[in-house]
């Protein structure tokens, strides 16, 4: 062979084994050779957790498509996604430098979970020029299956949701490709996959143990979380591998939602999630009057308890409010009276006030599209606070709290006290229903603490206008031939790409229970001792009780008397107004007083609890309330406040002023005042002749607790004017 000849050969080797198509780099792939491209026309919520995850990680991206109209087709019914081959093989035509490395990835449905560094030291122990995703599944045509070629062991088949390669490579891929934007670019590239001589020639290899890519789609059993070091990875355990990005692809995109709360972000059990980097809203260098304009919108659609209480906190929300405007839809007409006295006093305090009633024949679905249609027409309007009656707000700054968090969609986590409920649902089924992710109970009982995106969210959420304006635009978000209407309303928020979080970083207040409330009293809030016992407290045992138990607050006024607070205000003017409501007052000695086969020792006027379907709440008052007051003030006595006798009394001058001296047929009786001494009646009191000690001056709303037989010999002093009101109870008897 010639000089001539050897060398052109030796220059052809040379040229074959270091040129960028088929050369090994020595040492580690040099990260600013790396380039990420993605496709977004539009940014989403899903699009901003890729940037913030690339971000933290020190990725270098460049987006294509940003403000094109997508016409890639939809993933969730047909092939699709040709548009970003295109976007791609136009972008690698301005690439030039051969030894580039491009990872091309999806970013609405992306996290990374590490940086640069590790992912090209394992595109680099790949030893290909090109290395997609792999899945366990095939799609979109299973006739091609058989075309796969064999893996030893992991996944099969060819995923294009995300693939890694050097621009050379890269540029012969797709330089076939001639087809239409919502033609398959899974298939596209699958095809070449499939083809021995472009397979080999291009150099293309999937990942097939997930070391670099993880789609979540056929895989969901294989990927847990994995809490060390102050951080968080997705761990495939089928394959002992730490995939470097996430790809919730198919229908598991909900699957990257949850996995989003935690990757990338920084986690100690401490302190829980941390915050996403972007810039809080805050209110500290606002004046009043440049605070966001805020439409609420409650919505009463049931008999509700305690619904007063509701509008006593809606006026008490640390808001100004003359940049708030309410919509107000009633369909119960038993509430009627409780907005129209809201109204009465504060309607004037707001910006706008629009009230649907029971009577104007509007639907509950129609009713929260034309309070978001409020927002929408009010140019001056930024938020939409929507809030159900039975919603508790109890922290006062809720509403500042969520603007500040600067989310499109944002809920404060609410729950039922005792129960393991809230107004959000961690995961859901796959037709679309309630399940429980692996983290539900851990937010819910705040062992981990931030802001989470969710499935689904009811009954309190705050939504941005220019969200209603924009991507929330549809005027009928509610209805479904299929799913309820919360349901079918977060369907929609989830189809639109907007991220719905509920954050657990505050308390702010629980859900009542509605299902067993009844309207068929003056005061029906009264007998929700059992259904909402928290709430029936706040509004009906006095403020100091706890000091009963833990202070100094009880009085001895004579000997083995206690005098303690035990009812608000409140509690006795609607026992009050309960009884002479019912109006049915009589004399004792009735079937009424009957105990255990005689009768009470001295008759008087009044009304039993029976009477009022008031006994079993009475009996769980006593038992809750009075019986730790009587074991504390009578140690080592222990009840469980059997009663028979639970009445009110009614004392007048010229009905019954007194009662004359006797023993109550009780272990120890209760005696509670239920109107105030010189404001609605004069005179009245006790009298124990025993000792001769007399409590002339019963406090409206505290308790008398005495020993019944033997001891505590005792009469009532005369009432001389007005009418006083007493609630008895002969408990042990």
């Amino acid at each position: 062979m010639r000089a001539g000849t050897l060398t052109l050969v030796f220059g052809l080797l040379w040229l074959t084994a270091f040129s960028p198509l088929h050369c090994e780099p020595k040492g580690p792939l040099p990260e600013e050779k790396l380039l990420v491209l993605t496709v977004a026309t539009k940014e989403t919520d899903g699009f901003k957790r890729f940037m913030r995850s690339a971000q933290h990680f020190n990725y270098t991206v460049k987006v294509l498509g940003r403000g094109e109209k997508w016409n890639g087709g939809d993933y969730m019914t047909a092939p699709g996604g040709g548009q970003k081959v295109r976007l791609l093989k136009s972008a690698l035509a301005d690439i030039k430098e051969k030894d580039k490395i491009i990872l091309f990835i999806d970013s609405y449905d992306v996290v990374f979970s590490s940086g640069p560094k590790e992912l090209l030291k394992k595109f680099q122990q790949a030893k290909h020029k090109v290395v997609f995703s792999a899945e366990t599944l095939i799609w979109p045509d299973r006739h091609l299956e058989d075309k796969h070629p064999h893996v030893r062991e992991g996944k099969r088949f060819l995923g294009a949701g995300g693939f890694i390669g050097y621009v050379p490579n890269l540029k012969e891929m797709v330089s076939d490709w001639s087809g239409e934007d919502d033609d398959s670019d899974q298939l596209f590239y699958t095809k070449v996959y499939i083809n021995p001589a472009k397979r080999k020639s291009i150099n293309i290899t999937l990942d097939s143990k997930c070391r670099l890519f993880q789609n979540l789609h056929g895989a969901l059993d294989e990927v847990v979380l994995k809490f060390e070091d102050g951080r968080v990875r997705a761990r495939n355990v089928l394959y002992d591998t730490l995939p470097v990005i996430v790809h919730g692809n198919g229908p598991t995109k909900l699957q990257i939602n949850y996995l989003g709360n935690y990757i990338p972000n920084v986690w100690t059990f401490e302190t829980g999630c941390t915050v996403c980097s972007e810039d809080l809203r805050s209110f500290s260098t606002l004046k009043e009057s440049e605070f966001p304009v805020v439409v609420i919108g409650i919505f009463i659609q049931q008999p509700t308890p305690f619904v007063s209480a509701f509008f006593e906190r809606l006026v008490n929300l640390k808001y100004p409010k003359n940049r708030l405007n309410l919509f107000i839809y009633n369909q119960e007409p038993h509430h009627d009276k409780h907005i129209r006295s809201f109204l009465e006093s504060h309607e004037a305090d707001y910006k706008v006030v629009k009230l649907i009633g029971p009577d104007e024949g509007v639907d509950v679905i129609t009713s929260r599209n034309i309070g978001f249609d409020m927002c929408r027409d009010d140019i001056d309007c930024e938020y939409f606070f929507s809030v159900d009656v039975e919603v508790v707000l109890k922290n006062e700054d809720t509403l500042k709290i969520l603007i500040e968090l600067n989310k499109p969609f944002v809920a404060p986590m609410m729950t039922k006290p005792g129960r393991l409920w809230t107004n959000f649902w961690g995961a859901l089924s796959a037709d679309g229903y309630y399940a429980r992710s692996e983290d539900y109970v851990d937010i819910v009982q705040a062992r981990r603490v931030g802001i989470w995106n969710v499935p689904y969210v009811s009954q309190v959420y705050l939504l941005r206008a220019d969200v209603l304006r924009s991507e929330l635009k549809d005027s009928d978000l509610f209805n479904s031939a299929t799913l309820d209407p919360d349901m079918a309303f977060c369907s929609r928020v989830r189809d639109q790409g907007v991220f719905m979080f509920v954050t657990n970083m505050h308390s702010f207040g629980r859900v009542l229970n509605t299902e067993n409330y009844q309207t068929n009293h003056l005061h029906n809030d009264l007998w929700q001792i059992f259904e909402n016992p928290v709430d029936w407290e706040e509004r009906y045992i006095h403020e100091n009780y706890s000091q009963i138990l833990n202070g100094n607050i009880v009085e001895n006024p004579c000997p083995d008397v206690y005098w303690f607070p035990i009812f608000t205000e409140r509690t006795c003017t609607h026992l009050v107004e309960e009884m002479e409501h019912f109006g049915q007052w009589s004399g004792g000695g009735n079937t009424d007083t009957r105990i255990q086969g005689g009768y009470e020792n001295v008759p008087t006027i009044d009304i039993h609890m029976n009477q009022v379907n008031f006994e079993k709440e009475w009996q769980k008052f006593l038992l809750d309330y009075i019986a730790p007051v009587t074991e504390k003030m009578f140690p080592g006595y222990f009840t469980r406040c059997i009663s028979y006798l639970n009445f009110v009394v009614r004392y007048k001058p010229d009905e019954q002023p007194l009662l004359t001296p006797h023993h109550d047929a009780s272990t120890f009786t209760i005696n509670i005042a239920l109107n105030s001494k010189d404001i609605d009646y004069q005179g009245g009191g006790c009298r124990f002749l025993r000792y001769n000690c007399s409590i002339r001056a019963p406090r409206k709303g505290w308790a008398l607790m005495h020993p019944g037989r033997l001891t505590h010999y005792h009469e009532g002093l005369p009432t001389t004017s007005g009418t006083r009101y007493i609630a008895v109870s002969f408990v042990d008897p």
